[in-house]
């Protein structure tokens, strides 16, 4: 198959773009969750030792845990980054910590429900593959070191994940109290296993902008097809035209060549008219001066022409038996014929045929009296063409 250049252009403009296509294909890592449930099970460190945000790691004296799981999480979050999470805590303030500056002397129980907006950092940042940090803000209700308080709280945190649905979440959470004078601030920090479900995934950042490509080169791939088609349907179409023109110019050139061909035979058929007949005398085959002169016209005709065939028919009128009419009409054929011959014209391109007083040109028959003029019609020798 021939192939013309614009279209192994377009071939190979479609053969690049499908391998730039294949360096750019949506993989595993281009997919995240997007929306989800949480559910968190850990445990929590509270520091509230009166200076928690002078000694954040205070651990001997100011950080106080329970050696089981004491923390429990349910939270809901959204396409958007937004999540919705309420929190259940337990601790024990241990005796011998320091405890709103002071030293605990006995242990005391540690009670939180708090509940917070968070905000996926990953909206902002883009994806971060496993790590997934989010900062958030909300309020609850704690009892610490007998003492019932509302709480300010705002949260720094991120998750880990191994999988879609597992992973570990860290946090630390600042909490205000919403009474100042009866109350102070403290920190809760986070560590649990988590586990998400009813999950929801879709593209990164980074996957919407090769899908976004990836659209984009299909459509390329498709104008390049489409451009290919239409390259070849005009290739098509321009063959057609040629074929039909040609064969229109092919017709064109019969038609003319037959109409030439027509005009001709009937200039050789007018020029044989023209000359009209050899007319003899009465009872007479030999061919007279002028006989003979018109003899020549047709035998210059037969020399131009080297396809033109002629019969002779030779004729009478009707004075005289029909037998003898018969043979006087052989003989003028047969004198005419011979005289042809003699100028060069081959036997096979002459005949004869002899009608006797069979073929009259008028009205003269047996009992009608004609004058000499009009038997003298009669008494002739024609020239029909067979062949041309």
């Amino acid at each position: 198959m021939n192939i013309s250049k614009p279209a192994m252009v377009l071939f190979a403009l479609l053969f690049t773009a499908l391998t730039f296509a294949q360096d750019v294909e949506l993989t595993k890592k281009d997919s995240i969750v997007q929306s989800y449930w949480l559910v968190t099970l850990g445990t929590n460190i509270v520091d509230d030792s009166g200076d928690e945000f002078g000694e954040l790691f205070d651990l001997s004296e100011g950080w106080n845990m329970v050696p089981y799981p004491s923390r429990v999480s349910v939270g809901r979050y959204f396409k958007n980054g937004l999540g919705l999470e309420a929190i259940g805590s337990y601790n024990r303030y241990k005796e011998g910590k320091i405890i709103d500056n002071q030293v605990n002397i006995e242990d005391i129980d540690y009670w939180g429900l708090d509940f917070r907006v968070s905000y996926d950092l990953n909206m902002i940042l883009g994806h971060t593959g496993f790590f997934d940090p989010y900062i958030g803000i909300g309020a609850g209700y704690t009892d610490a070191n007998n003492q019932g308080r509302g709480t300010y709280n705002a949260v720094l945190g991120f998750r880990t994940w191994f999988s879609d649905h597992w992973g570990l979440d860290l946090s630390t959470t600042g909490k205000w109290a919403m009474d100042t004078e009866n109350a102070t601030n403290h920190i809760q920090h986070a560590l649990g296993v988590a586990y998400r479900f009813n999950v929801e995934k879709g593209l990164s950042r980074k996957g919407e902008e090769k899908l976004a490509l990836l659209q984009e080169l299909e459509k390329e791939q498709q104008r390049v097809q489409d451009s290919i088609a239409d390259a070849e349907e005009a290739k098509r179409l321009a063959e057609r035209l040629q074929r039909e023109k040609e064969a229109a110019e092919l017709a064109a050139a019969e038609k003319a060549k037959r109409e030439a061909e027509e005009a001709r035979r009937d200039a050789i058929r007018n020029k044989i008219n023209n000359l009209g007949n050899v007319y003899f005398k009465l009872n007479s085959s030999y061919l007279t001066s002028n006989d003979k002169e018109l003899l020549d016209q047709l035998v210059a005709i037969m020399e131009d022409e080297s396809n033109l065939t002629i019969k002779i028919t030779a004729h009478t009128d009707s004075r005289g038996t029909k037998k003898y009419n018969q043979w006087l009409s052989e003989r003028r054929a047969e004198r005419t014929v011979a005289y042809v011959i003699s100028k060069g014209i081959s036997e096979d391109r002459i005949s004869h045929e002899a009608f006797g007083e069979t073929q009259l040109v008028n009205e003269c028959e047996d009992g009608v009296r004609c004058t000499e003029e009009q038997h003298a019609k009669n008494r002739r020798s024609e020239f029909v063409i067979l062949k041309l």
